[in-house]
């Protein structure tokens, strides 16, 4: 378990609690998720903020139900910018950042109709296969950033699939709460041409 603060602690709390509250009407984790909410989606989310520079800007990618955007946020005091196009969801994060006193902005609109200013890091779980993450964050990334990439137990195949259209530095970091995932960092990275 990642240890935090007892301040972050209790605004985690809150955040679980609303995301209880709004799941109820609007589908923000899958109903069987919620008795696991804190090791299957806080904690998993969790692992990204001891490999996030103090001050460092986050762009979130398709943040869902706050997974790992607005945890991030919370966790770390950083910048996050989380892009949803579902509005409902964006409602959610919205509320949630308030509640939460997170430093987070919403955008609701799809990736690829985005234009946040360029961040230091880029996130997303549980989104598309890496190809497509890394042609989405490609132009949303300031030149020496980085993405941590929250994936399965098929990070390595959709590394190796990626590597055909992509020149990137990497690194493969066990999940500490998945077993089988691991967080993919990727910088340094340009289309083959």
């Amino acid at each position: 378990m990642t240890t935090v603060s007892r301040e972050t602690h209790e605004r985690l709390e809150h955040f679980a609690d609303l995301l209880v509250q709004w799941n109820a009407k609007i589908n923000l984790v899958s109903p069987r998720d919620i008795g696991q909410l804190w090791p299957r989606h806080i904690e998993d989310s969790l692992q990204l903020a001891e490999l996030i520079p103090e001050g460092a800007t986050i762009t979130d990618l398709g943040s869902g139900g706050g997974f790992p955007g607005i945890i991030l946020a919370i966790a770390t005091g950083n910048p996050v910018t989380l892009i949803e196009s579902d509005q409902r969801k964006c409602a959610f994060l919205r509320e949630a950042g308030r509640i939460c006193e997170a430093k987070v902005t919403v955008i609701a609109k799809r990736i690829e109709a985005a234009s946040p200013p360029p961040a230091d890091i880029i996130t997303a779980r549980a989104l598309a296969p890496l190809n497509r993450l890394l042609e989405w964050a490609r132009p949303l990334l300031k030149e020496d950033g980085f993405c941590l990439f929250l994936k399965g137990q098929k990070a390595q195949a959709e590394l190796t699939e990626a590597s055909a259209d992509w020149h990137m530095s990497h690194s493969i970091i066990p999940s500490r709460t998945d077993p089988g995932g691991a967080i993919i960092k990727v910088s340094d990275f340009k289309r083959v041409v």
